[in-house]
């Protein structure tokens, strides 16, 4: 019997199989579903096009409240609006960084200039050199294209073309232009970083992750800059015939969920970088990698994951909140918040907290000057700080008993005796 059954359980099986498959199919499908970049036809040295090389799938460790660990040779994670810094690796490294140079020619441009005004593109822009590859818009001489679609050639397809060009309209020349972008990196304190050209190509340049994450930040100030760094695709009317499609480098935006921008960048010395920021619930965060020995959007998102997964926003000093007293000048000096501070914490760790004077504060302070600071922290982190400012000054000392040492002595034992007296007598 056993013999006749298993034919007809088979049968019965391979006539149920379709159906399943059908059934499953629809929720597969859905679960595997994923936006990718799509192959994208771009030009290559010596003439041609080429598929697009972009990756269809990160690779990255489930969400979790541990530091991830990174490739790269350095990296930070923060966040865009308040600048906290959430992890990092080799922060203040000095590296080649590539075309996120043209965070900052970018940034330059939407400070100088307004994004209808016209560029006349000149010969030297429209000829950038051979080697650009696949990182140019095609601009030709005499053509004449608005700041705008400059500005998003320059950062959706990394257009080494459309940076020479906008660099000349802003300045006049590319080297005024490089001596205004170190100016603009001096005065925001960007103390790691040098520019020797507005794309990166030649490869001189440099900046840290710590200074890059500033800049961004800066940059996304700018309402422009964060429309065009989360585009993926534009089209930009060309002088003659069909207009040029463009597709933006950065795969997070297809990849990663929230992802918002920003800039992609690879030399062979610089390696593979990234800047990546993503949103969710009100959360804007910013990841930077540099020098990663393959593609940078896994390290980008996993550092993006662990923000989003193991910090929370959490109110922690209110302006005006009392904070005791502190010493200045051997006397005890009340204190209030200067100002309120929100910050990101660990989820369920308790914040500490820091009193510290400022050298040189001398007695009696103003009421209202500052004096001083609170520091906000976190196991191993440093969530920020407020400003002490003086509540109100302590009266003087009562002065002491006029007369010579010698007086005051005598009294003193005087009081002394008396007191013994009256305790064995009184």
């Amino acid at each position: 019997m056993r013999n006749g059954l298993w034919p007809r359980v088979r049968a019965l099986a391979a006539l149920l199989a379709p159906l399943l498959l059908f059934a499953v199919l629809p929720t597969f499908a859905a679960a595997q579903a994923v936006d990718v970049p799509p192959p994208t036809l771009v030009p290559v040295p010596g003439g041609g096009t080429s598929p697009s090389p972009f990756p269809t799938a990160l690779r990255t460790p489930p969400p979790a409240t541990q530091p991830p660990e990174v490739r790269a040779a350095a990296a930070i994670l923060a966040d865009l609006d308040s600048g906290q810094v959430l992890f990092a690796k080799n922060p203040d490294q000095r590296r080649a960084i590539a075309s996120l140079t043209k965070i900052m020619t970018a940034l330059l441009t939407l400070e100088r200039t307004n994004p209808q005004e016209v560029v006349t593109v000149s010969s030297e822009a429209a000829d950038p050199g051979p080697t650009v590859g696949i990182s140019q818009l095609g601009l030709v001489p005499g053509e004449r294209i608005s700041v705008q679609r400059l500005l998003y050639a320059l950062i959706l397809q990394s257009a080494n073309d459309a940076a020479l060009a906008l660099a000349e309209h802003v300045s006049g020349t590319v080297e005024d232009f490089v001596r205004a972008m170190n100016s603009r990196a001096k005065h925001l304190g960007l103390a790691d970083t040098r520019f020797t050209s507005p794309n990166g190509l030649d490869d001189a340049g440099y900046s840290s992750a710590s200074d890059l994450a500033d800049l961004t930040r800066l940059a996304y100030e700018e309402p422009l800059f964060g429309q065009i760094a989360r585009t993926k695709y534009r089209e930009i009317p060309a002088p003659e015939g069909k207009p040029r499609a463009i597709q933006n480098r950065n795969v997070l935006l297809w990849l990663y969920p929230g992802a918002i921008g920003v800039k992609t960048g690879y030399t062979s010395r610089a390696g593979f970088c990234v800047v990546g920021a993503a949103e969710r619930n009100g959360l804007r965060l910013v990841a930077v990698v540099l020098g990663e020995p393959g593609e940078p959007f896994s390290d980008a998102a996993a550092l993006l994951n662990y923000g989003f997964a193991a910090f929370e926003r959490r109110p922690l000093v209110d302006a005006g909140e009392r904070l005791g007293s502190v010493p200045i000048g051997g006397r005890q000096v009340p204190v209030a918040a200067g100002s309120g501070l929100v910050g990101l914490v660990p989820i369920g760790a308790e914040p500490r907290r820091e009193l510290s004077v400022h050298p040189g504060v001398a007695f009696p302070p103003g009421v209202g000057e500052t004096v001083g600071d609170l520091t906000v922290a976190a196991p191993g982190l440093r969530v920020g700080t407020v400003p002490l400012v003086v509540v109100s000054v302590p009266g003087p000392p009562s002065p002491a008993e006029p007369g010579p040492w010698w007086r005051r002595a005598t009294s003193s034992v005087v009081s002394a005796l008396d007191g013994i007296l009256s305790a064995l007598f009184g």
